[in-house]
């Protein structure tokens, strides 16, 4: 079959380079040669994260993680920012742990803003809450650095960010923000195959877990704060995705890292030109567009053009590419174009290629 080019919001395309370091053979993982390899990406991994702390490996999606970081974290009740399909998810999480939780809903389009959570946490209900940076589902990017600076003010309370398609893409700094937990699946801005996950948490973080006896074993944060010192894992790892994750830090930090955040930003930029040249206008409250995909509105919200997406979806993908027809609710109402992971100016011009063409029959 031919390959059709993924520009989906995840997986992403991989590149030839990356599936080759995924398929080197395979070697033990509790050996000398995989604390190696785990030894030697660390630092970098420090560095993309703007952290002393370890960066930790999970074989396991992103939402692993999720789950993990209710489990060792809440104690009391958290606070579930809701603004799209996946972070309204995090509250199911929450409530199927056992936890209490509660909303803070706003529409969908629409960012998490610090104003609205301080106004949640000054109850002191709170020792925890969730936050997407980059809700893939709306094409929405809540101002981080707005919320994180609300940590100041409720040290106790754990801040849990979740980051699966904005981590590598953008400059998050993790300790200087004061968060508690940054999590994110490979299959996203770094362009892996998907099952593996990666995350870091504070010293605040892994005290709370420290003392919470039902945080489970697969997810122990604690497990990986002791396995990462000896640069092993707590459970077995997808060792192909070690080493794929290995070769992508090679390219990551060739490129640089300013210069990976600008290309992402000039990406972005340029879909959403390419959006309005066509008479679409787009989902996200303006100001708060994602850098690593589009979410146009096609009738979700008034003003704007509508096509027929799965016709649309149908044309580019007879000519070799995949777009996304929208997700949940509104599904179909918008479609989605990433530009997260390897892309570039000219592999983005092809695309734009084939969607003005396929415009131009519909």
């Amino acid at each position: 079959m031919a390959h059709v080019k993924l520009h989906i919001p995840g997986p992403v395309e991989v590149s030839e380079k990356t599936l080759k370091a995924f398929s080197r053979p395979m070697i033990g993982h509790r050996g000398q040669g995989f604390k190696d390899l785990y030894a030697a990406i660390q630092p970098q991994l420090q560095q993309l994260l703007y952290t002393k702390q370890l960066v930790y490996i999970s074989t396991s999606s992103a939402w692993g993680v999720m789950e993990g970081a209710i489990r060792n974290l809440v104690t009391k009740k958290v606070l579930n920012c809701m603004c799209g399909a996946f972070s309204d998810k995090w509250f199911d999480v929450s409530k199927r742990c056992g936890k209490a939780a509660e909303a803070l809903q706003v529409d969908w389009g629409s960012p998490i803003r610090a104003e609205a959570v301080d106004r949640k946490l000054a109850t002191g209900q709170f020792d925890a809450l969730t936050v997407i940076h980059n809700e893939t589902s709306t094409g929405v990017m809540s101002p981080l650095t707005e919320i994180a600076a609300l940590k100041q003010k409720y040290p106790e309370v754990m801040f849990i960010v979740d980051a699966v398609s904005s981590m590598s893409a953008t400059k998050i700094e993790f300790d200087a923000l004061g968060i508690d937990v940054l999590l994110a699946g490979t299959q996203k801005a770094f362009a892996l195959p998907p099952g593996t996950a990666l995350f870091t948490c504070s010293k605040a973080a892994l005290a709370r877990a420290a003392t919470i006896k039902d945080r489970g074993y697969y997810f122990d944060f604690v497990e990986f704060q002791k396995n990462a010192e000896q640069s092993m894992t707590p459970s077995t790892p997808s060792i192909g995705h070690v080493y794929a994750l290995q070769s992508k830090l090679e390219d990551i930090f060739a490129e640089g890292l300013e210069n990976r955040f600008a290309r992402h930003q000039k990406l972005a930029e340029m879909t959403r030109a390419w959006a309005a040249k066509h008479g679409f206008t787009l989902y996200p409250e303006q100001g708060f567009e994602s850098v690593t995909l589009t979410c146009v509105n096609n009738g979700a919200k008034p003003g704007g053009r509508a096509v027929d997406v799965p016709k649309l979806q149908k044309l580019v993908k007879d000519q070799g590419f995949l777009i996304d027809g929208g997700y949940g609710k509104i599904k179909g109402k918008t479609f989605r174009i990433s530009n997260m992971g390897d892309e570039t100016e000219a592999t983005m011009n092809r695309l734009y290629a084939v969607l003005d063409q396929a415009m131009s029959q519909i």
